[in-house]
């Protein structure tokens, strides 16, 4: 059975490979087929309803079962913030630098036990019946006041876990391990196999 990754996102595509293949399931990429998806708006308020958007239009578009993940990263002195803006954070076209910096530029003077955080993961999967599967992840941490860590991408240079390394500190494994989009991956595995076992 095949199901499109709606991401252009190696990383990404390298990871829901690796859940999906135990299910029996060939994770191919748009590109694969020989499509171009459409580029999906954002416009959720919430991470699992951009997940729904983007996979709902890559069904659309190939007839096949596609999986989308949205993330991003929620700082509680920030009420919250960048959350589902994170890739927007520090406008259109900016680098990850730049994300860093005007993160950074806000916690600056936020002292150490009011810096927590957590990166979230919303996996969706929707089928051409229109039925979907979710799951969500997340990882617990805080905002560090420098980048370190040359590994991983995003804010993952300021994002340190409980062992005091950041995101981009860890191996892909140890990474994988503790992850948010790890731990979606997980739960989405489990939630799929349970759709399978019931639909197919």
């Amino acid at each position: 059975m095949k199901f499109v990754i709606a991401t252009h996102n190696q990383k990404k595509l390298k990871e829901l490979s690796r859940i999906l293949k135990p299910l029996g399931i060939e994770a191919v990429t748009a590109a694969d087929l020989g499509i171009k998806l459409e580029e999906v708006e954002e416009t959720g308020s919430t991470f699992e309803e951009n997940a729904e958007l983007k996979a709902a239009a890559a069904c659309r578009q190939t007839g096949l079962p596609a999986v989308a993940d949205d993330s991003g990263l929620q700082v509680d002195a920030l009420n919250g913030a960048p959350g589902v803006f994170s890739a927007r954070y520090a406008g259109e076209g900016a680098t990850d630098a730049d994300r860093n910096n005007k993160l950074l530029l806000e916690m600056s003077g936020i002292p150490d036990e009011k810096r927590s955080a957590r990166f979230v993961s919303a996996i969706c999967c929707v089928f051409p019946s229109g039925d979907k599967v979710y799951a969500r992840g997340e990882c617990e941490g805080k905002i560090g006041y420098e980048p370190k860590g040359e590994n991983g991408f995003g804010y993952d240079p300021l994002f340190v876990v409980s062992d005091g390394r950041t995101y981009a500190q860890l191996s892909d494994e140890e990474k994988d391990a503790i992850s948010h989009r790890g731990n979606a991956l997980r739960i989405f595995s489990q939630n799929l196999k349970e759709y399978l076992a019931n639909n197919i």
